[in-house]
């Protein structure tokens, strides 16, 4: 009995300083960790994609995925991941940012990005970037660097050389697959279709939708439980020159909140400004007490369509639940979720 005393008291000892927050609880169960990414969402064709092309897409997004989750395994923050895995993905010429990224009307690549941090709602983003080898890395900057939430154009270039970012020649952009891409649409008289089709099945016709969407983003959750969320773009096939998408606004391309979810976009940005898509599935969440599973396909599966918008969004609560929503044929897309498990998919039906 004498025993069993101390041993009694020693366990409200310690329930009295796990309450009053002096025990910090070890990383693992109480603290999850997962990284969703993606590549882009299109028409995209599974008859098209022989065995070598797939792999190298998968390759490369498994690249990435384990670039972001080894910095969350190491105890790093949600931010780094999120950028670690989207500078890998800018930096393959597979995927329609950095590197990959499309050319506009004049033969330009202009490029986008933001990034937010969901423990203050932080964010930065850059527009129209032309000499930025990483748009991710400069949206971070100005979120970390100045009081502003974007930086575009000639500006957000100027501040990517003062803050010591690589930059690169315009060339290093120039891949012959987006080249011969854009010389063969422009021929054909294409320009992306942005204007409002209610009713439209979105991204399911022949309406050339794979050859010009495409973005790149990442959503994070690490052992402190902070969210954080980035997106990274070229923007869409013969676009007009100074055109801006969702990719680089916070709350229709790209969102954050420790309270909620983290999301990420892909798809025709115009769609995702007008209606707000990633913060609406926040609000969804936040005022409805929906989960983040049912907020996705609401907005996707029925705002997004019956506004005639074609595209995605991937996302994780503050559980490290992961959701990746779209509506069109395919998606780039790959995840670890918090027991661990990889995936990696492009098509409709998971394989």
């Amino acid at each position: 009995m004498s025993e069993e005393i101390p041993s009694v008291l020693r366990a409200m000892v310690m329930v009295s300083i796990a309450v009053l927050g002096l025990v910090t609880p070890a990383i693992g169960a109480e603290s999850p960790i997962a990284l969703v990414i993606h590549g882009g969402a299109g028409r995209i064709d599974r008859s098209q994609f022989d065995e070598s092309r797939e792999r190298d897409y998968r390759q490369a997004l498994e690249r990435a995925l384990d670039a972001g989750h080894a910095i969350l395994k190491g105890g790093g923050s949600s931010l780094d991941a999120v950028e670690a895995a989207i500078v890998s993905l800018e930096d393959s010429p597979m995927f329609n940012a950095g590197k990959g990224a499309v050319f506009t009307s004049e033969g330009k690549n202009e490029l986008d990005a933001s990034i937010m941090d969901g423990r203050n709602v932080e964010a930065g983003a850059v527009g129209g970037v032309t000499v930025v080898k990483n748009p991710i890395r400069a949206a971070r900057a100005v979120m970390e660097k100045t009081p502003h939430v974007m930086l575009m154009g000639d500006g957000a270039d100027k501040f990517a050389r003062e803050t010591g970012l690589d930059i690169v020649e315009r060339s290093y952009f120039h891949t012959e697959r987006r080249w011969n891409q854009w010389r063969k649409l422009r021929d054909k008289g294409f320009a992306p279709e942005v204007k409002p089709k209610p009713k439209k099945s979105a991204g399911r016709g022949g309406d050339g939708v794979a050859d010009y969407l495409g973005t790149v983003g990442a959503v994070a959750l690490d052992a402190n439980g902070n969210l954080a969320a980035g997106t990274s773009t070229g923007g869409l096939t013969n676009k007009r020159f100074g055109r801006i998408g969702d990719s680089p606004i916070i709350a229709a391309g790209t969102y954050a909140n420790n309270q909620t979810c983290g999301v990420s976009c892909t798809g025709h940005g115009e769609f995702f400004i007008r209606h707000v898509v990633a913060h609406d599935i926040s609000a969804r969440m936040e005022h409805g007490g929906r989960s983040l599973e049912r907020a996705a396909r609401e907005v996707v599966q029925e705002k997004l369509k019956a506004a005639g918008g074609a595209g995605g969004v991937i996302a994780l609560d503050a559980k490290g639940n992961v959701v990746a929503e779209f509506n069109t044929a395919g998606m780039f897309r790959a995840w670890i979720d918090t027991r661990g498990r990889k995936k990696i998919a492009i098509f409709r039906q998971v394989d």
